[in-house]
């Protein structure tokens, strides 16, 4: 059974899109100085898709849990993982963001990358940080890749599902958040920020020029559990 079938998250076009899509070379980045940093190697990454970082990160010497809601983007990654010749380095599992098949504390660094903008409701937000600091190790690696409050132009006004949930970009809920909505939420889960990546802010538009139509805005940083 496919959660998301009739989706497009779960449409054949989509997924090849996902397969060719690059990966994000900051993680990367990041990703091997935290193994070189920490000497051990357990990953999670949240709706890992088609396997774009996951199957790298595994390459580079992670064993790494994937996880996503469309099983056509799972078996895209698990093909991907058997052609690499990963073998169990890459795991995966069909569940949502806000419920994690893992147990506590098991992960060195845990990936969030263009997943947490699709939570429809700040309830779902807050659950899904919740769960990333229950199977992050103390001290553990916290990479984020999501969208924000630029994106959408100021007179925007946020759908019932909280301050920061806005439908005009897809026509569906999802998660946009200001830069003091971003601390503050990953703050209280447990998270500091990590100089090693600082947060940017990609795409944004020039002053007065904020419309939709375009790209969306996306905060990228990094952030430490403290335990």
């Amino acid at each position: 059974m496919d959660p998301l079938a009739g989706s497009k998250w779960s449409e054949a076009e989509t997924v090849a899109g996902f397969v060719q899509a690059p990966p994000n070379a900051v993680l990367l980045q990041f990703g091997a100085d935290e193994l070189r940093r920490s000497g051990k190697g357990r990953a999670i990454d949240l709706g890992c898709g088609a396997g774009r970082n996951a199957v790298p990160l595994a390459r580079m010497g992670w064993s790494v849990l994937g996880v996503d809601l469309s099983r056509p983007m799972l078996s895209a990654a698990r093909a991907r993982a058997r052609d690499d010749g990963l073998g169990d380095r890459l795991r995966l599992a069909l569940a949502p963001m806000d419920r994690l098949p893992a147990p506590d504390h098991a992960f060195d660094l845990v990936i969030a990358h263009g997943i947490w903008n699709l939570a429809p409701s700040v309830a779902v937000f807050e659950r899904a940080l919740g769960e990333a600091a229950r199977v992050s190790r103390p001290g553990a690696g916290l990479f984020v890749f999501t969208f924000s409050r630029s994106t959408l132009p100021p007179e925007a006004e946020p759908a019932a599902g909280g301050p920061f949930v806005f439908t005009q970009f897809s026509g569906q809920p999802q998660c946009f958040l200001t830069e003091a909505q971003l601390l503050s939420a990953v703050g209280k889960a447990g998270f500091d920020p990590d100089p090693a990546v600082p947060l940017t802010e990609h795409n944004k538009p020039g002053s007065g020029t904020r419309s939709l139509g375009g790209p969306p805005v996306i905060w990228e940083c990094a952030f430490r559990y403290r335990g």
